[in-house]
């Protein structure tokens, strides 16, 4: 397995396909696996590098259960970490929910390293997270609680083995109160794409931010919420490979 440390922690990371660098990143609880069974990697590695990243806390990578080793600006340093690793410049990004934070966090503080931004189903307003300020992972069902809360939306009880695989305890210290990231929007100079669920607690929030980026386009997916928009792969990822290949066209972004 392939893995870049950073902070003392092991980062793991895949990497398929061929062309330009396509950073593909997933969500809270989930990892690189989930994107590859939804078949994300598969349907962008005809014409693209990809590159998939275990966040910390999450699947292959490290899972420290101290706040202290997490933060939007440590989340960055990671996918730069990686992208060092493979001599790449400049990528496109793609993440939801968690990973969708963290591209307005890439754009906050490594926008030198995008090549363009597609981010699902995330805003960059501040959060208090407020559901997990006492939540510490020991107490399954009070970690499921804390979730539902956080994305307003009942989890699927088919669901809940697969949440339960994942380090609580980690996830737990890696939910940290996110800082208001609004004043990046109109400093972002690269193409983006967003789209949430209309069912989406944070639909109406998507769209705004969208209004405030120079180069952005808002996609309004009908009927699905958090959960459903991320896993209906099959709706989702046409507009975004649409997106990505519009660009290539106008230039080889």
């Amino acid at each position: 397995m392939p893995y870049v440390i950073k902070d003392g922690i092991r980062i793991h990371y895949q990497v398929g396909g061929r062309g330009a660098p396509l950073v593909l990143q997933h969500g809270f609880t989930r990892d690189m696996e989930t994107l590859k069974m939804l078949g994300y990697p598969g349907y962008f590695e005809n014409g693209y590098q990809v590159i998939l990243i275990d966040a910390r806390g999450h699947g292959s990578s490290d899972k420290p259960h101290s706040p202290a080793a997490y933060g939007l600006e440590k989340s960055v340093g990671d996918v730069v970490a990686v992208l060092d690793e493979l001599d790449v410049a400049r990528s496109h990004y793609l993440g939801y929910s968690m990973s969708g934070v963290v591209g307005f966090a890439m754009a906050e503080h490594a926008p030198e390293r995008l090549r363009s931004l597609v981010i699902g189903g995330a805003h960059p307003y501040a959060d208090d997270l407020a559901s997990f300020q006492n939540v510490d992972g020991r107490d399954p069902e009070a970690f499921v609680a804390a979730v539902e809360a956080l994305i307003g939306e009942k989890i699927a009880p088919e669901m809940l083995p697969m949440l339960f695989e994942n380090d609580l305890e980690a996830l737990a210290a890696a939910a940290r109160p996110r800082p208001d990231m609004e004043a990046v929007l109109p400093k972002i100079n690269v193409p983006c794409l967003l789209f949430a669920g209309t069912a989406d607690a944070r639909h109406d929030r998507v769209e705004a931010c969208a209004k405030k980026i120079p180069n952005a386009k808002f996609v309004s997916i009908p009927d699905l919420d958090h959960v459903s928009c991320f896993v209906r792969a099959d709706v989702i990822l046409p507009p975004i490979r649409e997106f990505f290949d519009g660009l290539a066209e106008q230039g080889g972004m």
